[in-house]
């Protein structure tokens, strides 16, 4: 346990030391498409990812200090956190060839890392609160409170997570041992009226084109940032239907085969865990019917498909549907909400090889490949020697 443990946080540490270079050397770009986000803010008036901008805005004028500067620090520290909470999420979990591919795969930890376009994108920072929102005990007062104010500022981060609820609302039923309709599932779903409350704000209250144009204003003058990018694209109105009209000509069979296989082989291990799960004390009614009750966690993953729909970079969604699962499944295990059967996985092909030829497998799976960010780039290989390799040519030069 404690060479898995180790090797965990080494990994991690490297992982985020490629971050902390990569982040640096976004921020030397003008026209980064992580930056851009970042830039959203509300000089204009209230609109969807505005708040950490406007935190960074409001800090730069306080610190009277550059506004890029700001938001990379802002970026690392919630990288920094984020690795940290997902060290003590995973660590101690048992020694297990499957468990150890679920969490080395590419789609997961690595992603970000490998596709530095996706590097510091809003969503980090909702795997960030989700993971602080772990940390509050189930039997404390302030958890209901906390859950209010966990769904309200992620969905003031990033609008998406809304396609999210239904898998967090499953988390809470299960965290909360819930078998029945009854007060505290109603409170639950109380809980989720201010976020929901956010987005419907969100979709009927657009930022108008002059509020757009003051923002545009505020950032030029008084930072000498351009809104380009996510920044600029807030003028849209467009709708989920608007949205996937426009992407139509990018889809074709190629696309949806390439997207089915790489979901499917990228989180096998991590189904092949919940396939070997069963809930412990759960007797929810719309669960216990089920087959396997874990099952419904990819039920609850079909609203992810509007997320598909509205935009191209299917590679970042996959990262996302993953990474949440993942948290959650963990954290269920964790807490002793979850049986792993550990004899079922003992008997999968993953036990039936040697060990030299697991870890060639694994070095293969793990490190040999990753999906391109938008449905236009195909497969990307060997991000286990193209990230320091990366790293290295630009010291060099």
């Amino acid at each position: 346990m404690k060479k898995i443990n180790n090797y965990l946080k080494i990994y991690l540490l490297i992982l985020l030391s490629f971050s902390y270079f990569f982040l640096y050397m976004k921020h030397q770009v003008i026209n980064d498409s992580t930056i851009s986000e970042w830039l959203i803010n509300y000089e204009g008036g209230f609109t969807k990812r505005g708040l950490t901008g406007q935190i960074a805005v409001e800090l730069s004028r306080f610190f009277e200090t550059n506004l890029r500067l700001v938001i990379l620090l802002l970026q690392s520290l919630v990288y920094t956190l984020y690795f940290f909470l997902l060290h003590k999420l995973l660590k101690n979990l048992k020694n297990n060839r499957i468990v150890l591919l679920s969490i080395f795969t590419p789609i997961f930890i690595l992603y970000p890392v490998a596709e530095i376009e996706v590097l510091a994108r809003k969503e980090i920072i909702v795997f960030l609160i989700l993971l602080v929102y772990f940390l509050i005990p189930r039997n404390s007062r302030f958890k209901s409170t906390s859950f209010i104010i966990f769904t309200s500022l992620v969905m003031l981060i990033w609008e998406p997570i809304i396609f999210f609820f239904p898998l967090i609302l499953i988390y809470e039923i299960i965290d909360n041992n819930i078998k029945k309709f009854d007060f505290r599932l109603l409170k639950i779903f109380i809980f989720f009226i201010p976020s929901i409350f956010i987005a419907l704000i969100i979709i009927i209250n657009p930022l108008t084109k002059d509020e757009h144009e003051l923002m545009v204003s505020v950032l030029n003058s008084e930072f000498g940032q351009t809104c380009y990018m996510s920044c600029g694209l807030l003028s849209s109105k467009s709708t989920i239907i608007q949205q996937f009209e426009g992407n139509f000509d990018r889809y074709s069979l190629e696309v949806f085969v390439r997207y089915i296989l790489i979901i499917l082989i990228g989180s096998y291990p991590l189904i092949t865990l919940i396939k070997n799960s069963s809930l412990k004390n759960n007797k929810f009614y719309l669960i216990k019917y089920l087959k396997n009750p874990l099952n419904i966690f990819f039920i609850c993953q079909l609203p992810v498909i509007f997320l598909f729909a509205m935009g191209l970079d299917w590679g970042r969604w996959v990262n996302i549907m993953y990474v949440i699962l993942a948290l959650i499944y963990f954290k269920l295990l964790k807490d002793n909400h979850i049986n792993l059967d550990y004899e079922k996985l003992n008997n999968t092909f993953f036990y039936k090889i040697k060990f030299k030829t697991f870890i060639v497998f694994f070095v293969i799976f793990c490190f040999s490949w990753n999906p391109k960010t938008v449905i236009t780039g195909d497969v990307a290989s060997f991000p286990g020697y193209r990230i320091p390799y990366k790293v290295f040519k630009i010291i060099t030069n």
